[in-house]
């Protein structure tokens, strides 16, 4: 039997305030093994942690119980107390009296009930606990940067400033992700290519940096500081070192008419293509769904054109593999698919256009060359509607939309009608709007610009419809302000499309074990504390795959996370998770049911000799676990018909100990 301490904590008034701390701690007292038993305001603070010191003193404890928040906040304070006041980190229980008790429950003593339980399973776990030792593993010095937008760019770029060699995998041909198709940035209107192209640039110059563009990662195993990663490096048809990106071949192509995917369809591009002046890699790519080379044979004129011999028609998907000790997810956004929203005519008319079209349409690189042109006919638009928040915050119809605020539509539509009538400033311009959201530094000021400077009209209110009527555009709306429906002939709709996840993020958190919310946004460990890891450890969060932000606050993240990845790579070894899995070699009866579930391969099989009752020898073959590689994830314990695999810390022996506890 262990020596016990219990410590319940108040948590100033988040536990105190629904659970009689002190009777919890009276109750707990009479526990079988508790010695002493006590409550604290703060016992995370110093003044906290130096009574549980002077307790395990005073009290010779060999196990301690914390009844406070969450393991997630202070599992690993607690442990480092433990361990300064020589006692195994690992004879720790923490019992989650505040999100799992206090916060849920209204009722004081029923939530004083439920702690006192959640209190007698984890000392009843404690009894059975034995110290553990934690293993160490080397680690490799490299990161691997999982798409190569701004954010994916300036992870790496920071990464690499400190010394260590870093890969950028991009499924594009070329890096530089949404700000490539960018005209201006919001709100100091600064051109989009200037401020990215520099980093591209500067990411292809660096030593440190390989970027594997046309490329995915297809498989991930692994852990923390020891990553396997495969990437598929899809074939250009081109060879990459000989190419100079001279573009003739993209001149000389017979194959034309289709739709070029850097303008959003709005224009057409040939069969071998680069897709945009300042791509990185700039080299050519061939389309094999177009190439009549590729097809049916008959063609070759890109090869007969290259003076560097470059095409290669015999090219194929190469696959790669490289170890990591660091991974950073960086996937991006896309603009919400219009497929739903019908009521806007925009896939009935051409002059309904999302807002990524409409910066296309505005840029000087773009299919119209920077003119604002209609679409449909090529004229002049001299009235335009901005309808805001389509797709965003449809709380009322969550299957049509999402629910969250898209953080960047008002900033960028206040960017369009200021360019617009600074353009052109014979255009009317009106925004309908929900509410007008500008948190940014300087984005108010940039708002009553367009307002105030720019003569925009701002109606408070939603379109009902959009209805294509000769070669006008009938916008049916209300204006909340002056109550009034209104009916604006229109001569361009612009929408203000919610941003949503790239659909490579599921597949990708599935394949790293990361977690995601409902909306397929990658999870953070702690929304405040641990805002851009990943709760798999080695795994981090860069950009708006987590959630939606701007460019300013895209390149904060990405830098901070190559701030995590590099006290990651600086350590030469790392202290693992001793709560791993082992294997009772007398109850194996080696079918391979835990290896094959095992996400990280640390179970193998082996023909061993046992001696039977009888003094004769029998060979049998049974599982053992590499402690180096097993994260404890639980997975085998569960596979196992016999029995045979256990999980240190976590024994079928002490959960069962927890469950009579909450049951008696």
């Amino acid at each position: 039997m262990q020596r016990i301490g219990v410590f319940v904590c108040w948590c100033g008034s988040n536990i105190a305030a629904t659970i009689d701390v002190q009777r919890v701690s009276d109750t707990l007292a009479h526990e079988p093994g508790v010695v002493f038993s006590a409550n604290y305001q703060y016992m995370c603070s110093q003044a906290g942690q130096d009574l549980i010191k002077d307790a395990v003193r005073d009290h010779a404890l060999t196990g301690i119980v914390i009844c406070s928040c969450s393991p997630r906040m202070h599992e690993a304070t607690f442990r480092k107390t433990a361990a300064a006041a020589g006692i195994n980190s690992y004879m720790v229980e923490i019992a989650n009296i505040r999100e799992q008790c206090s916060w849920v429950h209204k009722d004081k003593m029923v939530g004083t009930e439920k702690a006192i339980t959640l209190g007698r399973a984890a000392i009843a776990k404690v009894n059975l606990n034995a110290p553990l030792i934690p293993g160490e593993t080397p680690v490799t010095k490299r990161a691997l940067v999982i798409g190569g937008g701004i954010a994916g760019i300036q992870t790496a770029l920071d990464i690499a400033d400190a010394g260590f060699e870093v890969d950028i995998v991009e499924k594009k041909p070329t890096i530089g992700g949404k700000m490539a198709q960018l005209d201006k940035t919001f709100p100091t209107l600064d051109c989009a290519a200037c401020i990215l192209t520099p980093k591209m640039v500067d990411a292809a110059q660096n030593d440190k940096i390989r970027i594997f563009s046309y490329s995915e990662v297809t498989e991930v195993k692994g852990f923390v500081g020891n990553f396997n990663v495969k990437i598929t490096k899809h074939a250009r048809f081109v060879d990459e070192t000989k190419c100079t990106g001279c573009g003739l071949c993209t001149e000389k192509c017979p194959q034309k008419g289709i739709p070029n995917e850097f303008n959003l369809n709005m224009d057409n591009r040939r069969a071998i293509y680069i897709p945009f002046a300042q791509a990185i890699p700039k080299i050519a790519t061939i389309d094999p769904e177009h190439c009549n080379m590729l097809k049916s044979g008959k063609c070759g004129v890109c090869s007969k054109v290259c003076a560097a011999g470059a095409i290669d028609y015999t090219q194929r998907d190469e696959v790669i593999e490289e170890s990591y000790g660091a991974i950073v997810a960086a996937t991006g956004f896309n603009p919400i698919s219009m497929d739903k929203f019908d009521e806007f005519a925009y896939s009935t008319s051409k002059d309904v256009v999302t807002s990524l079209e409409f910066e296309r349409l505005m840029n000087a690189a773009g299919p119209t060359g920077g003119t604002l042109l209609r679409p449909s006919d090529g004229k002049h638009p001299h009235t335009i509607v901005f309808v805001q928040c389509v797709g965003s915050r449809c709380s009322a119809d969550a299957e049509k939309g999402k629910e969250y605020c898209s953080k960047i539509c008002c900033m960028y539509t206040a960017k369009h009608a200021m360019l617009t009538r600074e353009k052109y400033p014979d255009t009317e311009v009106y925004v309908f709007y929900i509410d007008v959201r500008t948190p940014g530094k300087n984005f108010d000021e940039f708002y009553r610009r367009a307002v105030e400077e720019y003569g925009v009209h701002y109606i408070k209110g939603m379109v009902g419809k959009v209805m294509p009527q000769g070669d006008k555009l009938i916008v049916q709306a209300s204006d909340l302000l002056d109550d009034r429906q209104l009916r604006i002939a229109a001569d361009m709709v612009v929408l203000a499309a919610a941003m949503e996840p790239d659909k490579s993020a599921r597949s990708l958190a599935t394949m790293l074990t990361a977690s995601m919310d409902t909306n397929d946004f990658f999870t953070e460990a702690h929304p405040k504390l641990r805002p851009v890891e990943s709760p798999t450890a080695g795994i981090f969060l860069s950009g708006t795959c987590q959630g939606p932000k701007d460019i300013p606050e895209t390149v904060a993240q990405a830098s901070a996370a190559a701030s995590k990845v590099i006290g990651l790579l600086c350590k030469e070894r790392l202290v693992g998770n001793p709560c791993v899995a082992n294997s009772n070699e007398n109850m194996c009866t080696g079918c391979s049911l835990c290896e094959r579930v095992c996400p990280y391969g640390a179970i193998t099989y082996s023909d061993k000799e046992f001696k039977m009752p009888d003094r004769s020898l029998r060979i049998r073959r049974v599982a053992s676990v590499n402690e180096a590689v097993c994260q404890g994830c639980g997975a085998c314990t569960v596979a196992c018909p016999s029995g045979a695999m256990d999980l240190k810390g976590f024994s079928v022996q002490q959960i069962m100990a927890e469950v009579d506890a909450i049951c008696k």
